[in-house]
């Protein structure tokens, strides 16, 4: 293990923020409870209010919401926005007396531009970790900038849709909406509060993080470590939230998997500001990344090793230069053929990651997860497919990680 003592800045969020995503003052204490990072457009919103489900890994006060616009060619008009309580993620009601109307400069409505996002202002409500939030947006008409998670099978994120037309936000009994959509948010992105942890780690990373085939009935690896983070008293917890974006890439090139770049986010260094440095008391990064751009697909071929370690190195150092740390994470097997250039490349990646001292830490989750008998793959009973662990796998990393490379 690797550590360096770095300044911590603590990352702020603003009422309004600008195209360029800007920075302003933020409430002291504030943290980021959860994320969404939002990964393409999805045509327009019909005359529905989408009710949103987001598991907070903190306690906290002041609930604050991010609503996103970044990828839309037209502004994003929200008209309403209402933040409740849900006791279960399969049902839209909501815990009586909960739901708050939100405000934007102590508007109800707001108008977010193209590359925009806008935070409400603080809430009267409070939530302690493992509560479900629901994000109820009225926003007919408006390009919908969304996150299709492939959906863990604990503390699900996913939404509902108002049956009817018309702003169904303030209805707590749940009766104005339809079924759970697992693993669909629109707009919502992130959610912050004034709280007793020490900070926020933000999981930069693709589908392993995402939790894709997380398949076995547990949670993600970052659902894991935020479980074990829990266990510290109030003021030694720090806060998890999720940055992974299946398919996405570390090194700005071609989408491998998608020739609108719709499907899999912008690639980890244009998202970095957005999805990571502008969020609310991030004093940790935590990145796993660099499978889509070694695999490549039938949009980008597989990225040479030099490519991979470059754009780390790119991401660590902007990481460092805003006052956080960063801990790299070694890229799991991914069932190359053993000598072939792919798996030459990913052994060169990890022994960089290992060795270069570019990372203030090092976890080596492929040593944790690697089939002894054969380096090349992940062992059988931890895997879903080639390059995705299964729920044990996922346990397994969330259990390896040590705490003390984040100050616990």
């Amino acid at each position: 293990m690797r550590l360096r003592s770095t300044a911590v800045v603590l990352a702020v969020s603003a009422s309004l923020l600008s195209p360029a995503v800007a920075e302003a003052s933020a409430l002291p204490g504030s943290v980021t409870l959860t994320e969404s990072s939002l990964e393409g457009v999805h045509g327009v919103s019909p005359d529905v209010t989408v009710r949103n489900v987001l598991t907070v890994t903190a306690s906290g006060t002041a609930l604050r919401v991010r609503l996103g616009n970044p990828f839309g060619a037209g502004p994003l008009q929200v008209r309403s926005v209402w933040v409740g309580r849900q006791p279960s993620t399969g049902s839209p009601a909501l815990v009586p007396g909960s739901n708050r109307r939100a405000t934007f400069g102590f508007r109800h409505a707001v108008t977010i531009p193209p590359g925009a996002s806008a935070w409400t202002d603080p809430l009267p409500l409070s939530v302690r970790r493992g509560d479900h939030v629901a994000v109820s947006v009225y926003a007919p008409g408006s390009p919908v900038d969304d996150h299709t998670f492939p959906p863990p099978e604990t503390d699900t994120p996913g939404s509902f849709a108002s049956a009817g037309p018309g702003d169904a936000g303030a209805d707590e009994s749940g009766r104005a909406y339809g079924a759970f959509a697992p693993g669909v948010l629109w707009w919502a992105d992130a959610i912050s509060a004034v709280s007793p942890a020490r900070g926020t780690i933000v999981a930069l990373g693709d589908s392993i993080t995402d939790g894709y085939n997380a398949f076995g009935g547990g949670p993600r690896w970052t659902d894991v470590l935020a479980g074990r983070i829990a266990t510290r008293p109030p003021a030694r917890q720090l806060s998890v939230a999720n940055a992974g974006i299946s398919g996405n890439t570390v090194s700005v090139q071609p989408n491998p998997y998608d020739p609108t770049g719709q499907c899999c986010g912008p690639p980890a260094p244009a998202r970095l500001d957005r999805d990571v440095l502008s969020l609310p008391g991030v004093r940790y990064v935590l990145l796993l990344e660099g499978t889509n751009d070694l695999g490549g697909g039938d949009y980008a071929p597989p990225a040479p090793a030099t490519q991979v370690i470059d754009a780390m190195r790119t991401i660590a150092g902007r990481v460092h230069a805003a006052g956080r740390k960063i801990v790299g994470a070694t890229i799991l097997p991914m069932c190359n053929a053993p000598g072939g250039p792919k798996e030459q490349a990913r052994l060169a990646v990890n022994a960089w990651i290992r060795a270069s001292g570019t990372f203030d830490a090092v976890l080596d989750f492929d040593a944790v997860l690697r089939d002894p008998a054969d380096p090349t793959v992940i062992r059988a009973d931890w895997r879903t497919d080639c390059y995705h662990p299964n729920a044990a796998g996922d346990r397994l990393l969330g259990d390896s990680i040590d705490l003390r490379v984040f100050g616990l």
